[in-house]
């Protein structure tokens, strides 16, 4: 009876570790890639599981399709077909760079200010 009983713990103990070590992983790898599918748009870099980069056109989420742009070049794959997805960000409003103040350039010449200068040993 000891043996049969310690028999199904690692029994269960090895479908604990599959699970954890292999079945998860592959599960939120899966989910996350749903997701990237799901979130593809109009204007979107992709690459496809071909190596062909592009730009989506247009999607067709009922048909599971999209329409890829290469250059002028349309071309339809399965949404399944897409390797990586690049969003295209956003432009980012342009913002003029300030002139460095008059006080920063006063800041460096603190050394000059206190009367020492490179040589003086006598002063440090």
């Amino acid at each position: 009876m000891g043996q049969g009983t310690s028999m199904i713990i690692m029994m269960v103990v090895l479908f604990a570790f599959m699970y954890f070590g292999m079945m998860r992983p592959q599960k939120k790898q899966q989910q996350k890639r749903q997701e990237m599918l799901s979130g593809v748009k109009k204007g979107d870099k992709i690459i496809t599981i071909g190596g062909l980069h592009g730009m989506v056109d247009s999607i067709d989420q009922e048909a599971g399709t999209v329409d890829i742009d290469v250059d002028g070049v349309f071309l339809t794959f399965n949404l399944s077909a897409i390797r990586t997805v690049n969003p295209t960000a956003p432009a980012a409003p342009a913002t003029p760079t300030e002139a460095p103040k008059a006080d920063d350039a006063a800041s460096s010449d603190d050394a000059d200010d206190k009367g020492y200068s490179e040589g003086d040993d006598d002063n440090k």
